[in-house]
């Protein structure tokens, strides 16, 4: 059963020994991108916690940002239209320019998160959806004394074989929307050498993405079979 996600949240962080702060190398990053004439972000500023680069947002908890703290890069894309691939090649652009700056030779490991919203075909709730269909709760929730008002799922899976990279995926009801399933896919991965290249940072986005499409979704659809009574 193919759905269509609908993309809420891209969320990066790049993990380095620690460094002190320097705003510099940042304003110059930000320098470049108008030069280049296609700048990723268009503020830059100083914040307590480290340099930022972002841009303006119009809805209420939207962010379009990386910030430059002391032991890591943060990437925050939230309520955008960005896709995982342009969030991917500007994850690694920016990656990329600042480690060369701040003469960066490791990131110790990277952490990539991807939120997304789909429907399911057969129930027009996704409280019941995952009640019935996906845990088939009947009778035993009466134990705890009141209808739950949010269902969810959690799964981690460590690092197996030939790979050497964590996941984690929640599939939530959604208290924004009930038609709409929440699935977060997280995951975790080992140090990126400067000597290697940094490309890997972009593919983790990407291969992060794939487990939401190849693995994620065709779990979510074994269970969207039959029709809600």
């Amino acid at each position: 059963m193919a759905y269509q996600p609908r993309t809420i949240a891209l969320l990066c962080e790049l993990f380095h020994p620690p460094l002190g702060p320097d705003p510099r190398p940042i304003q110059k990053l930000h320098n470049q991108m108008f030069e280049s004439g296609e700048p990723a972000y268009s503020s830059f500023a100083v914040t307590p916690a480290g340099p930022v680069l972002s841009n303006p947002v119009t809805q209420p908890g939207a962010a379009s940002q990386v910030a430059f703290l002391p032991d890591r890069f943060q990437f925050r894309e939230e309520m955008g239209g960005l896709t995982h691939e342009s969030f991917s090649q500007r994850v690694l652009k920016v990656a990329e320019n600042v480690a060369k700056e701040r003469a960066i030779q490791v990131f110790t490991g990277q952490q990539v998160t991807l939120r997304s919203l789909i429907n399911p075909r057969t129930y027009k709730d996704t409280r019941t959806f995952l009640k019935e269909a996906m845990f088939g709760f009947g009778e035993e929730l009466e134990a705890l004394g009141r209808e739950p008002q949010l269902f969810g799922l959690r799964l981690v899976f460590a690092p197996a074989n030939e790979k050497n990279n964590a996941y984690a995926l929640r599939i939530e009801s959604y208290n924004n929307d009930p038609r709409s399933l929440y699935i977060e896919v997280q995951g975790t991965f080992g140090p990126t050498l400067a000597a290697r290249g940094f490309e890997v940072i972009a593919e983790r986005v990407i291969e992060t993405y794939g487990f939401l499409t190849e693995r994620a979704l065709p779990f979510v659809a074994r269970f969207d079979t039959r029709q809600e009574a």
